[in-house]
C-alpha cells in the first residue's frame, strides 16, 4: 500500500515577521539516566531533560524537535559521560545543519549514594538533587555539574549568648562558693540546670555549580564534588545514626559554628583550589529556626565571561 502523503507545514515559507531565535526545543522530557562513576559503577535515576538548538535561519519556520528527542532516547541506553554528552551536542547541530549552530542539553535528577556514618561504621543512602548541563556554542563545548548538599549550621551569635546564660547560671548557683572541686563542676555541667541554654541550629543547603576543565573528562564525578562540599563544611546531615554518631555530630556543630557568610567562604576557598573545576557558582541557604525567613550567601569564582553572582542559575 502506498503511504499517504502527510503535509509538513514546517516546510511552508515563513511570512513576516522574520527573525532568529536563541533557543528552540523541549523541556520536562522524562528519560532514564545512567551515570557512570569513577569506580566503574553506574548510578541509575529518572531525569527531567531539556534540549535545544538555536534557530539561526530567520526565514525558517522551526526546528525538527523529533530529531532531538530520538537522539536523547538513543543516548538514554548508554552511560552518560562527558564524551557521550559532547558527541550528542554535536549531533544536535549536525541534524539541523541548515538551521542551527548551537546546542544545549540539561539533565535534572536525584543522585543517590551511600555515605558512611561519623563513628559507628554504618552507612546509609543519601539523595542529592543534581544536574548535568552541556552547551555547544561557536564550536566550543562547555560541561557543567550542579549538586545540592544538605548540612547543619549552628549560629555563632546564638552560641555566644547561650554560653553567657550558662555562665550567669553558674554564678547564681555557686554564689559564695570560692573553692569548688572538679567533681562538683563536672556534675553541675551534666545537669539541665547547668546547661540552661543551647544555641539554635538549622538544616542548611549548599547548591554548587561547577564548569569542568579538561582534567575531568572520563566521568561526571558528582561524588567527588559532594566530598569537597561536605569536607569543607564538616557538618553534613547523616543517614544511619547511632548514639556515638549523634554525639560526634554535636561536637562537629560546636566546633564549626557558621553564619551563612562563613559557609560560603569555606566553600569558596576549597573550590578555588580544585583543578578539575574551571569556574564555580555557589549559594548557601540557612533555613533559620529563629526567623521565618532564610539567610543566604552567594559567590562565584569571578572570572571574566564566567558565572555571574546572581541569586539563581535556573
Amino acid at each position: 500500500m502506498t503511504k499517504a502523503y502527510m503535509p509538513d507545514v514546517a516546510n511552508i515559507p515563513l511570512s513576516n515577521p522574520l527573525g532568529t531565535l536563541d533557543w528552540v526545543g523541549m523541556a520536562q522530557i522524562e528519560l532514564p539516566i545512567n551515570l557512570a562513576t569513577q569506580v566503574g559503577e553506574v548510578v541509575r535515576s529518572l531525569a527531567r531533560v531539556q534540549a535545544y538548538v538555536n534557530l539561526a535561519d530567520p526565514a525558517s519556520k522551526g526546528i525538527h524537535m523529533s530529531r532531538l528527542y530520538l537522539m536523547l532516547d538513543k543516548a538514554s541506553n548508554e552511560a552518560l559521560t562527558p564524551m557521550n554528552l559532547t558527541n550528542m551536542l554535536a549531533e544536535f547541530v549536525q541534524s539541523h545543519h541548515e538551521l542551527s549552530t548551537a546546542a544545549f542539553v540539561e539533565y535534572r535528577f536525584d543522585y543517590y549514594e551511600r555515605r558512611g556514618s561519623l563513628l559507628s561504621g554504618n552507612s546509609g543512602w543519601k539523595n542529592y538533587p543534581a544536574l548535568i548541563r552541556g552547551t555547544l556554542r561557536d564550536g566550543v563545548f562547555s560541561l557543567e555539574m550542579q549538586v545540592e548538599v544538605p548540612y547543619s549550621s549552628t549560629c555563632p551569635c546564638s552560641a555566644a549568648l547561650a554560653r553567657q546564660l550558662i555562665q550567669d547560671q553558674f554564678s547564681a548557683d555557686f554564689t559564695g562558693r570560692e573553692n569548688l572541686t572538679q567533681a562538683e563542676v563536672y556534675a553541675w555541667l551534666g545537669t539541665s540546670e547547668g546547661v540552661c541554654a543551647t544555641p539554635h541550629s538549622q538544616r542548611s543547603t549548599a547548591k554548587v555549580c561547577v564548569t569542568l576543565t579538561d582534567n575531568q573528562v572520563g566521568v561526571f564525578d558528582l561524588s567527588a564534588l559532594i566530598s569537597v562540599i561536605e569536607g569543607s563544611l564538616k557538618t553534613a546531615v547523616q543517614a544511619a545514626v547511632k548514639r556515638e554518631d549523634e554525639q560526634e555530630f554535636a561536637r562537629l556543630n560546636g566546633a564549626n559554628l557558621m553564619f551563612c557568610e562563613d559557609a560560603a567562604r569555606r566553600l569558596q576557598s576549597s573550590l578555588d583550589t580544585e583543578r578539575d573545576y574551571a569556574d564555580f557558582w555557589l549559594r548557601v541557604d540557612h533555613m533559620e529556626s529563629l526567623h521565618p525567613h532564610d539567610a543566604v550567601s552567594i559567590v562565584c569564582k569571578g572570572l571574566d565571561g564566567g558565572y555571574l553572582p546572581v541569586p539563581s542559575l535556573s
